[in-house]
């Protein structure tokens, strides 16, 4: 994941998601991934490790209602992007921040 054409910074208002699909949905449409996000945690973790690139700053907004609503997504979520910037950060050009708010 070479930076290109990320944007300095992106927030994502998770406020409003209500389930799993709609978490996917409003990432794919935010993160800009491909037509063809098979829309689950497999294909969330292709698409932030090789698809796309992240954001230098990635703000997630809404963490407590959303940990609040959705337990289980909220924790596979960070794990993910967490697990992201563990796994490949080191190799990015500039440094990726994510912050859960």
């Amino acid at each position: 994941m070479e930076p290109t054409d990320a944007p300095d910074a992106l927030v994502i208002d998770l406020t409003e998601v209500r389930n799993a699909e709609e978490l996917h949905r409003l990432l794919q449409r935010e993160l800009r991934f491909p037509d063809f996000y098979g829309r689950n945690w497999d294909a969330l973790w292709d698409a932030i490790t090789g698809l796309v690139d992240l954001p230098h700053g990635l703000t997630f907004t809404g963490w407590a209602a959303f940990s609040a609503t959705l337990p289980a997504e909220a924790h596979t979520l960070r794990e993910l992007f967490d697990g992201c910037l563990r796994e490949y950060g080191r190799h990015l050009a500039a440094p990726r921040r994510i912050h859960y708010q």
